[in-house]
């Protein structure tokens, strides 16, 4: 995990120093709202529908142990005791004082964390797979390019104050895509060539909000070392000729679209060429000096607990559903990566309390070499957890309501704060998603149903992601009152797509029979093998439509 330095800690202390300054100012009525504005958006400072909301930066979804206990601290002195876990595996607090902020900053800057550049029109924090690093299909680990990049992006001048917000996501699996690279602005997948040259495929223009898209390929192989280079090119042909008379125009996407991808990978090029070799291209030993800020733990040599565990499934059939669902292969024998479902039916997905934060750390040191991992799902991972204390832990997780065996299930729900907080939003998302956690509460049967993604948004920023959910939700307002849009068909994943809309929109009561209506759809015409998705693939949307609006 990256370390912080002299250099990142007297930035990091001078942008405090900065933002203290500008805070007093703003207080003191020396600061216009509009000019207090871009300054504290690119600290991660919004003001909601209740009060601010500070975006804490959480790089590629890692923390230690010891930041987790400080953003404890920070939600029980500076919050309401609870924190929330976001779809860009960031953390939110959603009740702050505005003067209270710079003391924030100042003690996250003491664990080596910030808030800059979550928010504002600036590239914002790059993501990953959850489990880079453990994976054994993956590339090679994403981590140290991710890191690079944010080195690259954090205060870059020309790119402070870019069209739209800009977001890149790096992805290292063959297998599946869990960071979405294909629905960001940039997506980049590791690959080799034929010679077996690392290098990245390039995907740039997709996003998610009011026009939905998904990234075509605008170059098949960059070589590694000319990532920034290439990046760079793409945000200055980006920065030129980007709408900025209309911000429902401004995103990356819509210019990809108006140049067409094959115009605008010309323009890119063209750009390139006079970059290319500038001080900016990596070396090898730079991207040696990443790679190694990303070495691995002190693994033990281990064998496969396959017996001992398989006796504990027999014995507890509880452990047995958790184990399935919520614990994934890990590359080294011996080892297993685990996921802390934060979607207990009743609590806010991705919320944690102070306590839980505390408790999560503590459960890093003892089974997982002090990391955990924020994941684009709204959970948590232990990523190198031994085998044979999977039952021990698995015991710990139960009174913490971290073991809820629905991962990848209906109830997995990603889910905006929606109207309980923010400002933008046309309708509540967390009332609708605990009340399908409540219609869907037998394991037994979702596991049946296979991996369904339900995506829920509240307004049409689709920070819920519901256009790439297998079944998405988007919340929207009619004469006032709160109303529910259904889609469907939507996929994160290698082949992404964007979900269509089933038709009119449903009262907030009539929800959990509508996706009960869905699922029975889903269920009477399936086939053995095939999964929600496989199944609308196949029918398409009128068998739902005419089920749900009979």
């Amino acid at each position: 995990m990256y370390v912080y330095d002299e250099h990142d800690r007297q930035i990091a202390a001078e942008r405090v120093d900065q933002f203290r300054d500008q805070t007093e100012r703003a207080l003191a009525g020396e600061l216009a709202e509009e000019e207090f504005l871009p300054l504290r958006l690119q600290n991660g400072l919004y003001v909601q529908r209740l009060a601010p909301m500070l975006r804490i930066c959480v790089p590629y979804g890692m923390l230690r142990s010891d930041q987790l206990r400080r953003l404890a601290r920070i939600t029980r002195d500076y919050d309401k005791g609870y924190a929330h876990f976001t779809t860009r595996t960031n953390i939110q607090l959603n009740w702050p004082n505005l003067e209270d902020v710079p003391d924030i900053l100042a003690e996250l800057a003491e664990v080596e964390m910030h808030a800059n550049q979550t928010s504002g029109n600036c590239i914002r924090n790059t993501t990953t797979d959850q489990f880079s690093g453990v994976q054994a299909d993956e590339i090679a680990d994403p981590r140290p390019y991710c890191e690079i990049i944010r080195q690259w992006s954090t205060f870059h001048p020309e790119f402070a104050f870019l069209p739209r917000k800009f977001k890149v996501a790096v992805n290292a699996s063959e297998k599946t895509d869990r960071a979405a690279i294909q629905v960001h602005d940039i997506g980049l997948q590791l690959v080799r060539n034929d010679q077996g040259e690392l290098g990245f495929r390039v995907h740039v223009g997709g996003g998610l909000g009011r026009t939905p898209m998904v990234a075509p390929v605008i170059r098949e192989f960059l070589p590694e070392l000319d990532l920034l280079t290439y990046l760079e090119a793409v945000l200055r042909v980006y920065n030129r000729y980007g709408r900025r008379d209309n911000k429902f125009k401004a995103r990356i996407k819509i210019l990809v679209k108006a140049l067409t991808p094959e115009g605008f990978a010309e323009k890119v090029e063209a750009e390139w060429e006079h970059i290319r070799t500038s001080p900016t291209r990596l070396t090898p030993d730079a991207v040696r000096k990443f790679q190694g800020y990303f070495t691995e733990p002190a693994y033990q040599a281990l064998n496969d607990a396959t017996d001992v565990l398989g006796k504990q499934r027999f014995e507890n059939r509880e452990f047995d559903k958790w184990l399935t669902q919520n614990v994934s292969e890990h590359k080294k024998p011996g080892y297993a990566g685990v996921t802390l479902t934060l979607k207990k039916t009743g609590t806010p997905p991705g919320d944690v309390t102070d306590h839980q934060l505390e408790q999560i750390a503590d459960l890093a040191d003892q089974y997982s070499f002090g990391e955990v991992r924020a994941t684009h799902e709204q959970n948590v991972v232990l990523a190198d957890v031994r085998q044979d204390q999977l039952f021990e832990l698995w015991q710990r997780l139960i009174p913490l309501g971290f073991a809820t065996a629905n991962l990848g299930t209906l109830t997995d729900v990603i889910c905006c704060p929606g109207g309980d907080f923010c400002a933008l939003a046309n309708a509540k998302s967390i009332p609708v998603a605990e009340a399908i956690q409540r219609r869907f509460d037998d394991l037994d049967y979702l596991y049946d149903l296979g991996p369904i993604d339900l995506n829920i948004s509240g307004c049409m920023n689709a920070c819920g992601h519901h256009h790439v959910g297998t079944i998405g939700v988007l919340g929207v307002d009619k004469k006032g009152e709160e109303f529910y849009q259904v889609s469907l068909g939507g996929d994160s994943h290698h082949n992404a797509t964007i979900g269509k809309i089933l038709g009119p929109s449903f009262a907030r009561d009539q929800m959990p029979e509508v996706i009960a209506k869905l699922i029975d759809v889903y269920v009477d015409k399936r086939t053995e093998e095939e999964t929600f998705l496989d199944t609308y693939r196949r029918v398409g949307l009128e068998p739902f439509k005419e089920r749900v609006y009979a």
